[in-house]
């Protein structure tokens, strides 16, 4: 399995600690250091899940709007979105919990025509107000037909940091990946008003494997 680079530091400093914590605990000797070891353990174990980082290659066409995260489909709206595109665009919002992969991935081809960094509050990531208030990035993708594709990552109540690695400039793969968040968080796609949604609320996403919509030609 594939570490994240992200969890590098975290898991090494984490792994230090158990092994300080356990020590004493076993040379106690009783059932509940024991007990106290294996959690700590278990404990570890999980954050080196939270990590991982499968290899995965999206099949998909120019205008295939492939998941960008690993998730639960929550939203599907028409919203006005207000930064960027200055218009009414769908938005399908893509919650992640922390058992998820949480790789952000391009949703779709082209080139990066925009970033940026909010820094906000920390709501439960479902909160409908998260997209405006939370610690958030916004990128945007000018795909092969021209269409601006804007997607954004959006911090919940765990995370406390997110990664962006796109820059203007940059060619985007469908798939690859773009940026990371730690623990509990959401990430919202803004499409056109015709574009072919095929998703629906409750479908579990696979990053860079699940087509979500297609953009007209």
């Amino acid at each position: 399995m594939k570490l994240h680079k992200e969890g590098t530091w975290i898991l090494i400093i984490g792994f230090v600690l158990l092994i300080a914590a356990s020590i004493p605990l076993y040379l106690n000797g009783s059932t509940l250091s024991y007990i106290a070891i294996a959690a700590l353990t278990i404990f570890f174990g999980f954050v080196v899940w939270f990590f991982r980082n499968p290899l995965r290659e999206a099949k998909s066409e120019a205008l295939e709007i492939v998941a960008p995260v690993d998730g639960k489909v929550v939203v599907i709206e028409k919203v006005f979105e207000k930064e960027y595109l200055k218009k009414e665009v769908m938005q399908v919002s893509i919650f992640m919990s922390p058992l998820n992969v949480h790789v952000c991935r391009y949703p779709v081809a082209g080139e990066v025509t925009y970033t940026k960094y909010h820094p906000g509050k920390y709501l439960v990531a479902f909160h409908p107000k998260s997209s405006e208030l939370n610690e958030r990035t916004t990128t945007v993708v000018k795909a092969v037909n021209g269409t601006e594709v804007l997607f954004r990552q959006i911090a919940g109540a765990l995370a406390r940091r997110i990664v962006l690695y796109a820059k203007p400039g940059d060619k985007a793969v469908a798939g690859t990946e773009y940026g990371f968040i730690k623990f509990g968080s959401r990430l919202d796609v803004f499409l056109p008003l015709d574009a072919e949604i095929l998703c629906k609320l409750g479908d579990k996403t696979k990053g860079a494997v699940d087509i979500i919509a297609k953009l007209k030609e």
